[in-house]
């Protein structure tokens, strides 16, 4: 199921939210130029290869020597145009509601550290696992547990696709995002049962992402400001007195 369309005010521009999905397209766009042995090595390097992590793990640790450092630039790589594009439009749908409640540079930071812990918790489902991790979902998960913590009482417009039919349901955010979540729950279950139900997808990286992104957000949204009262005194014919007004 994917997200077509919200009922939030669209108020305000939102720079992180489209400077991500432009770099995430970008960088696939130059994926698409390369040589396919080229592309392997780039993600075997810059994607999150859970056995590295590992101690009995005797190759380089990873670009530059950091191990950490793919937790970052595996966001950014995608496998397919089906990939990149879910998970753009997603973004893109989601994303700005909660950057315009965080703040540009706030949100910035949350998305990037929720994509960082869903890489570790996905490398932590599969210790052994030398099949590099690459995509923005987990962050992208971050972004859909900040959502609904935020916008509770929120629509969203639900494409379902039933063959080759899309099914249009307008649901709260609440509902929707939760089924989508405990479906990744038991498609993650199945994967710690049979790491070869896993369907070559980091179901463990959207719930650590999601996870983390419902508890972090309270950390990352400014409270709101109030606005202040305005009182105004005016004069009361039938009392024959001054009273106050709150605007």
């Amino acid at each position: 199921m994917l997200p077509l369309a919200d009922n939030l005010p669209p108020k305000g521009f939102t720079p992180v939210t489209w400077g991500l999905v432009a770099v995430n397209t970008a960088v696939f766009l130059w994926l698409a130029t390369l040589p396919e042995g080229r592309i392997e090595h780039l993600f075997a390097e810059f994607g999150v290869v859970p056995a590295r992590f590992h101690p009995a793990w005797r190759g380089e640790r990873g670009p530059f020597g950091l191990a950490s450092l793919p937790l970052l630039t595996s966001q950014f790589l995608h496998a397919g145009w089906l990939h990149v594009f879910s998970n753009m439009w997603m973004l893109g749908v989601l994303g700005r509601g909660v950057e315009r409640r965080m703040g540009s540079p706030r949100y910035l930071l949350f998305y990037l550290l929720v994509g960082a812990l869903a890489g570790g918790v996905q490398a932590w489902s599969t210790p052994l696992s030398t099949i590099p991790a690459v995509g923005a979902s987990g962050a992208i998960a971050g972004v859909m547990g900040a959502y609904v913590a935020l916008f509770p009482r929120a629509k969203i417009l639900l494409m379902i696709p039933i063959f080759i039919f899309p099914l249009l349901i307008p649901v709260s955010a609440v509902f929707g995002i939760l089924v989508w979540f405990f479906l990744q729950l038991q498609s993650g279950a199945l994967a710690l049962a049979d790491p070869n139900a896993a369907g070559g997808v980091a179901w463990w990286a959207h719930i650590g992402g999601f996870v983390a992104g419902l508890f972090l957000v309270v950390f990352f949204t400014p409270p709101r400001r109030r606005k202040p009262r305005v009182v105004y005194e005016v004069w009361d014919p039938v009392a024959r007195r001054w009273r106050s007004i709150d605007l």
